[in-house]
């Protein structure tokens, strides 16, 4: 992480950390039920929040993909086990995918130098 990023930034990607933690792997009856395909977009939504926020602290692009695709992969992969008792789901990976690449692309189009306009 680069030291230009304050404790803020950190902070908040800290933050999101915990709640994709506490998202993820919940036990069944902690899950809300929900209408078929908002489980895609509460998975879209959260590795997106991973992604801007740990590109705000400083984390490279190509390293925080990584670690973001694996930690999706391997999110899956636990929940599968009986330890959780959720059900691992490839599609669900792909939406965290999806995510992790939509939060990669807002960063890069909102924090893109501007050029200086002629009057």
């Amino acid at each position: 992480m680069n030291a230009q990023h304050g404790a803020l930034s950190r902070g908040v990607f800290a933050v999101s950390v915990l709640v994709s933690l506490a998202v993820l792997f919940a036990p069944p009856s902690d899950v809300p039920s929900s209408p078929s395909g908002v489980d895609k977009l509460v998975h879209l939504g959260l590795f997106l929040l991973l992604a801007l926020t740990g590109r705000w602290a400083g984390a490279g692009r190509t390293v925080l993909a990584v670690v973001l695709v694996g930690y999706a992969a391997v999110s899956e992969v636990v929940q599968g086990l009986d330890v959780v008792g959720r059900d691992a789901s490839v599609a669900d990976w792909a939406a965290d995918v999806v995510g992790v690449a939509a939060g990669l692309l807002l960063w890069a189009l909102t924090t893109r130098p501007r050029r200086p306009t002629a009057l």
